[in-house]
């Protein structure tokens, strides 16, 4: 099944510009890719009271080409191997081989921006450059493939959860945090959540694929209750650390802004879950519910109190 927030391949007659748009879907710039690296960068100047306007830039100009080293290999794979023609086998799908090119050669840009980075750093960005790197360059491409071992939810969890938040904060501070790092839960369990209700309309197709993802392995309707338990956990985190003194007070908007639309998520999905096409609103209010409650997150750990 074609995913719903995806963008169509670049036809063959577009411009370069517009080809490298197509391929890089809107979806993980929004709300994947670039906002937990907002909250880092927001935890750094809120509650840290440390921040480098050049320095984050530059740190978001490595994850913007990261992200599109993750799209790129992602179509480039996922089209080799016939994961979108499984129903339907005839199916033309162009697969331009310079999609294979601009992930390895972004990969490496950003790779060099984070060793640049860890020079006045420390070790620490090293260790996050390489991890976001393993996670994003294996994990649908050879040999690894982590999505077909089970553990694609488990890397999307880590990669834009503490990974990415920590990562973004240690530019400024240069040190861990363990408040930081409950913080980053919030993002973590969301895009967990939302990686999994995805893979809800898709799991005959990637059952005959052989990916082993969770919904794969416990089945749609388990998959449904995992989903609403993990965004579920998400949005809690806040009030409860708000009611610890960790996060500043305002944080408790993002919480009450996101709420509503898992309620919306849970009754959309509560008899679609089984009919694909009728299951689209609930995946597309847990978007709506991370992309909203992570951003109103950063802004409030950035000017809250």
């Amino acid at each position: 099944m074609t995913d719903v927030f995806a963008a169509p391949h670049a036809p063959k007659d577009q411009s370069l510009v517009l080809k490298v748009a197509s391929v890089v879907r809107y979806r993980f710039f929004l709300y994947a890719g670039l906002l937990p690296y907002f909250l880092g960068g927001a935890w750094a100047f809120g509650v840290e009271k440390s921040f480098n306007g050049s320095v984050f830039l530059l740190g978001l100009f490595g994850i913007f080409l990261s992200v599109v080293g993750v799209e790129s290999f992602n179509e480039y794979y996922d089209a080799k191997m016939g994961t979108d023609r499984v129903f339907n086998p005839d199916a033309e799908e162009y697969i331009p081989e310079w999609m294979w090119s601009l992930g390895v050669a972004a990969f490496a840009v950003a790779a060099s921006i984070g060793f640049y980075l860890a020079w006045s750093g420390g070790w620490p960005i090293v260790l996050y450059t390489l991890l976001g790197g393993a996670a994003a360059v294996w994990y649908v491409g050879p040999p690894v493939r982590w999505v077909y071992r089970g553990l694609g939810e488990t890397v999307i969890g880590l990669s834009y959860g503490p990974w990415m938040v920590l990562g973004s904060l240690h530019l400024h501070t240069h040190r861990f945090s363990w408040a930081a790092l409950l913080a980053s839960l919030v993002p973590g369990l969301l895009i967990t959540a939302l990686a999994t209700v995805n893979n809800i309309p898709d799991f005959h197709q990637d059952r005959l694929v052989g990916k082993k993802n969770l919904v794969v392995r416990l089945g749609r309707k388990n998959g449904r209750y995992l989903y609403l338990a993990m965004s579920a956990v998400g949005l809690l985190t806040i009030p409860v650390a708000v009611g610890l003194g960790i996060f500043p007070r305002l944080t408790l908007l993002a919480a009450l802004a996101g709420l509503p639309l898992w309620v919306i998520s849970f009754k959309a999905g509560e008899k679609t879950w089984d009919t694909p096409r009728l299951f689209m609103p609930a995946i597309r209010a847990i978007v709506q519910c991370y992309a909203l409650t992570t951003a109103l997150f950063a802004l409030c750990v950035a000017f809250g109190k």
